[in-house]
């Protein structure tokens, strides 16, 4: 493994590359990156990268997210197949009906949807910002939160607002069971529970601290406790152990594994950045209309 790291190393400097990974990446695909975060951070990196090659480890929505924001540059996946259940189900036709049955509403679309539904959303959010956009929209206008309905019941509570919702959900997160918990409560009494907003309502209920993944790695290296019960998936464990290694995590499900991000091997990273493959590429009409609704969500977030 050294010697495919240590050339992954050499023809990402040498051809300029700039390499950003999620957190639920491998370990090793990680500690290649160049930058690691949250799909948010991801894209804020990718944006404000100098770099002319940007190589994306993450899912498809996150690439095409960063070609969105970086028109002129290459972007890369070295593994275009990786892919995000829930992003993939609502279509941009959907969005367009609603919006002719409700013509004042405003939609609200997560980071996890494809190009052509952000290009007809009013505005992106991700895990991490959602309630900040919420909170600064008009509060006489009806707002549609997509796709994801577990996240949006769980804003819609905290900021006190009604919200249309689309019936979907992330397969990751959304098993993540109430009595999971609280067997893992009982053999670990001391342990704070921290869970992703992806999970259902109930089992936030049972939560110490709700966040992104960038807001569980931050409660955990600032936390004074030494044990936590983690819902979200488990490769925020790599960048919580190199930060806290003294800190016992336990999975609050053993099925928290997103098998489309750990597609993604340092192999498949070494022939991207070689034969330069996939490019990602986002139709002119669609990057322009996607790229309003994600510059409107930095700039609310900011």
């Amino acid at each position: 493994m050294k010697d495919i790291i240590q050339e992954i190393l050499e023809k990402k400097k040498l051809n300029d590359i700039y390499l950003i990974a999620h957190y639920y990446q491998r370990a090793e695909v990680q500690d290649v990156a160049d930058f690691v975060g949250d799909s948010y951070a991801m894209a804020l990196a990718a944006r404000n990268s100098r770099s002319e090659i940007i190589l994306v480890a993450g899912v498809d929505f996150m690439a095409e997210t960063a070609a969105i924001l970086c028109p002129g540059r290459t972007v890369l996946s070295p593994e275009p197949s990786a892919t995000c259940p829930m992003a993939n189900s609502i279509t941009a036709e959907q969005i367009v009906r609603y919006k002719e049955e409700h013509p004042d509403s405003i939609i609200v679309s997560y980071v996890n949807t494809p190009a052509a539904v952000k290009a007809v959303s009013d505005v992106c959010c991700t895990s991490s910002n959602a309630d900040r956009i919420i909170r600064q929209l008009p509060p006489d206008k009806e707002i549609l939160f997509i796709p994801d309905q577990n996240l949006a019941a769980n804003v819609a509570k905290k900021v006190g607002r009604n919200l249309d919702v689309f019936p979907s959900c992330c397969p990751i997160h959304d098993p993540v069971d109430i009595e999971d918990i609280k067997e893992l409560k009982k053999r670990f009494p001391q342990a704070q529970v921290l869970v992703h907003p992806e999970c259902k309502p109930a089992v936030l209920e049972l939560a110490d601290y709700v966040g992104s993944t960038a807001g569980i790695l931050d409660y955990v290296i600032k936390s004074k406790a030494m044990d936590f019960i983690i819902g979200t998936e488990c490769g925020i464990f790599h960048p919580i152990l190199k930060a806290c290694p003294d800190k016992n995590l336990i999975l609050a499900s053993e099925n928290l594994i997103c098998p489309n991000m750990k597609s993604i091997t340092l192999e498949k990273i070494l022939n991207s950045i070689t034969e330069k493959q996939t490019v990602i590429t986002v139709p002119a009409e669609i990057r322009e209309k996607a790229a309003l609704a994600l510059e409107k969500m930095i700039s609310l977030a900011s």
